[in-house]
């Protein structure tokens, strides 16, 4: 008797877990759902940039020669053709004063050997080489003046010293910049942008540009013009944009630039974190999940164009969570689930 009741009991309790399971089960499971609404949608190609004066230029040493001077103006103004640095010249003034003592030695010679040559003491011969000489040293004088000329370093345009790099007792490699000159305004955005993105971008187009210094604010921009020939290591072209208005953006900032390529005004709009590739999980009114293929048009960075399958009224679900799937029951979250969920 004792085991017919154990049995029983253990009936029960079995019956009750089931009935459990299958309430649980079939209970409503809470989602966040959204509707579609009508927005515009853009069509973007993104790259990075530079943000760099219109008008610059970098002044560089050719030689390889230590620095002796160069000017605490970094900020201000200079005339084109102005000295801004000196290299170490002393031995090539040396080298110049040796071919100008060569010149005038040669210049005797040759007033020595034309005075001879015009009583007929000396040939034409001897003449003409002492000729010759004098032209050579005095071409070797003006080729030193003039290589005097790279032991200083001169502002290439008139605008302001943007930055100084070297210091006085460093020794300049040719072709390292010492300094950059040029106009602080107006500014452009010089951007890098992908081949296989470059048919898309024309002059004229509209671009927002983002900056890590201005976490809050956008800024317009256009493009201007695209270098013809791209970077085939990098795989990229060189796009400047021009802004239409002054801007804070400061020479030398790096920028996330996005343009704007394909504009539609009024278009159905969902959350991209709704989707699966381009499907999504509407809720119905039966309370069922119910999986829909969509046909899509521009995919923004948070919005995604809907072109065919859903309709205004629609409860899509958003965003897109692993374990739900189409058939089973939902509701849409309350406060109370929030809370939950929090606790």
């Amino acid at each position: 008797m004792k085991r017919i009741r154990f049995f029983l009991a253990v009936a029960a309790l079995t019956a009750v877990a089931v009935g459990g399971y299958l309430f649980w089960s079939s209970r409503p499971v809470p989602v966040t759902v959204v509707q579609p609404h009508m927005g515009s949608a853009a069509d973007v190609v993104y790259a990075t940039g530079v943000v760099e004066p219109v008008r610059w230029a970098k002044v560089t040493s050719v030689l390889r020669e230590r620095i002796v001077e160069l000017c605490s103006c970094e900020g201000e103004p200079v005339e084109a053709g102005e000295v801004i640095g000196r290299l170490d010249s002393s031995a090539a003034r040396a080298t110049l004063a040796e071919l100008e003592a060569r010149a005038q030695l040669s210049e005797q010679e040759l007033e020595r050997a034309a005075g001879l040559f015009e009583r007929r003491v000396t040939s034409r011969s001897v003449f003409d080489k002492a000729e010759n000489d004098h032209s050579r040293n005095i071409a070797l004088v003006a080729a030193q003046r003039a290589r005097l000329g790279d032991y200083e370093l001169r502002a290439p345009m008139d605008g302001q010293v943007l930055r100084r790099d070297g210091e006085v007792g460093e020794v300049a490699e040719p072709g390292s910049v010492l300094f950059w000159v040029g106009q602080a305004r107006p500014l452009q955005i010089v951007a890098d942008v992908n081949e296989e993105d470059i048919p898309l971008v024309r002059a004229g187009q509209a671009t927002v540009v983002r900056a890590d210094a201005f976490p809050q604010a956008s800024f317009n921009a256009r493009v201007d013009r695209i270098t013809p020939k791209g970077d085939p290591v990098l795989k990229t072209y060189r796009v400047y944009l021009v802004f239409p208005q002054e801007t804070p953006l400061m020479i030398g900032m790096t920028s996330d630039v996005n343009i704007i390529v394909r504009e539609v005004p009024e278009t159905m709009l969902v959350p991209l974190a709704a989707f699966d590739g381009d499907k999504v999980l509407v809720l119905g009114t039966d309370g069922m999940l119910e999986e829909r293929m969509l046909e899509v048009g521009i995919r923004g960075v948070d919005e995604v164009e809907v072109l065919s399958g859903l309709t205004l009224d629609a409860r899509v679900v958003s965003p897109w969570a692993e374990g739900l799937a189409a058939g089973m029951r939902a509701r849409p979250a309350s406060v109370e689930d929030a809370g939950g969920t929090g606790g």
